[in-house]
């Protein structure tokens, strides 16, 4: 397991404790549907990161660029369900615009999936 493997796996725990921490406090009253949805996208793609570390690993996905693209997922969760839990406990945005902009590197890093299971391995 490389350095960068186990650096996507601590952020990809931390993701997960994030999104049960925004569950609580979606289910509590404190941020409604918007934090729900925040804490709904980390716990979605959580387990995605492992699973893509795990992979890395192997000859069965190209190993770069499924490390890249779970930098990707964590890079677009940082970005969409930032700015909803800050929208939804402060009522400020993380800057304007992050949450699309977030979005769009979520379905980047979903793409580069597709990419690491296509392109061969190099092993």
């Amino acid at each position: 397991m490389t350095a960068i493997d186990r650096i996507l796996l601590a952020l990809a725990a931390v993701s997960g404790l994030l999104g049960v921490a925004a569950s609580a406090a979606a289910a509590h009253g404190d941020g409604g549907e918007t934090l729900k949805t925040a804490a709904q996208f980390l716990l979605f793609h959580a387990p995605l990161v492992v699973g893509l570390v795990a992979l890395a690993g192997t000859e069965a996905m190209h190993g770069r660029l499924t490390r890249f693209a779970g930098a990707a997922i964590l890079a677009g969760l940082a970005l969409f369900s930032g700015d909803l839990a800050m929208r939804a406990l402060s009522g400020v945005p993380l800057f304007p615009m992050a949450a699309p902009a977030g979005g769009l590197v979520l379905m980047a890093g979903w793409l580069l999936v597709a990419a690491a299971a296509l392109v061969p391995s190099r092993k």
